[in-house]
């Protein structure tokens, strides 16, 4: 006669990993840490110790005005380019700063690495060789714009460049993108920072560190109200129109100049 034999439960590893999520102070410490390995990067690219960085993040959280305020302490020849550039222009602005300690920033500048030619420029402009040759052997003749003089048809460039921009190459690059031989060919080239932003949560987060150094002292006269316009941005942050520091100087200014009827006037114009 068999005996019925209870069946023990086996256990088993799960292979799915456990996923912790980060509290409100760890998320405030990568963001901080990240912003300031950007201050430290771009003072090396103004020193010269570094020939290129690229700076990837949203809009509207404080990329920019990182390098600028990091660009001002320094008495170095820089420009700050925004906007449509085409080849010919890029070339001519390489040329007008190759000089060593001079500094070209192009912020927002997205044009460039949407064109083939001007992305071969930029390879060579970056790249880690002692020597950064740039040509253009074209048919035609560039012409300065500001000096009249004609631009060589190749020159070594000896600047530093600094390139701000909203486009995640981490995200094109693991998709394929058509674009993506060329992206990695200048993250490999260049240090590249992605500010690690990409939640709701961590705009916010973003946004009270820098309300908290005193961006809207300007605007509101107590810590009460700016206390306020925190709150109504944490509560509304669903429905706000984007989630910046440029929302949270708008909403301050409605708090400074109607006080009574700031919420309503808010909630109209910079709520969806």
């Amino acid at each position: 006669m068999s005996r019925n034999k209870t069946r023990l439960p086996v256990m088993t590893v799960s292979s799915k990993p456990v996923v912790h999520e980060e509290t409100d102070e760890q998320v405030s410490q990568r963001i901080y840490d990240r912003f300031d390995v950007l201050g430290l990067l771009a003072e090396a690219c103004i020193l010269g110790t570094a020939r290129s960085l690229i700076v990837s993040g949203p809009a509207g959280l404080g990329k920019s005005y990182t390098v600028e305020e990091k660009l001002a302490g320094h008495t170095n020849s820089s420009l700050i380019v925004k906007g449509y550039v085409r080849a010919t222009g890029l070339i001519k602005l390489l040329y007008n700063y190759r000089n060593e300690g001079q500094v070209l920033v192009f912020d927002d500048a997205d044009t460039i690495f949407h064109d083939d030619t001007s992305l071969n420029i930029l390879k060579a402009v970056c790249d880690t060789t002692e020597q950064r040759r740039v040509s253009w052997l074209s048919e035609g003749t560039l012409i300065d714009d500001e000096t009249g003089e004609e631009v060589p048809k190749s020159f070594d460039f000896n600047g530093t460049i600094i390139f701000i921009t909203n486009l995640d190459f981490d995200a094109m690059i693991n998709k394929r993108h058509k674009l993506t031989p060329h992206l990695e060919a200048l993250v490999s080239r260049s240090h590249y920072i992605d500010l690690s932003l990409k939640t709701r949560r961590d705009y916010l987060i973003r946004i009270k560190q820098v309300v908290s150094q005193g961006m809207l002292n300007n605007f509101l006269s107590d810590t009460n109200k700016e206390k306020e316009v925190m709150d109504f941005i944490e509560e509304n942050q669903n429905s706000l129109r984007e989630l910046s520091l440029r929302m949270a100087i708008k909403v301050a200014n409605l708090r400074a100049g109607n006080p009574q009827n700031w919420q309503r006037i808010a909630r109209v114009t910079c709520c969806k």
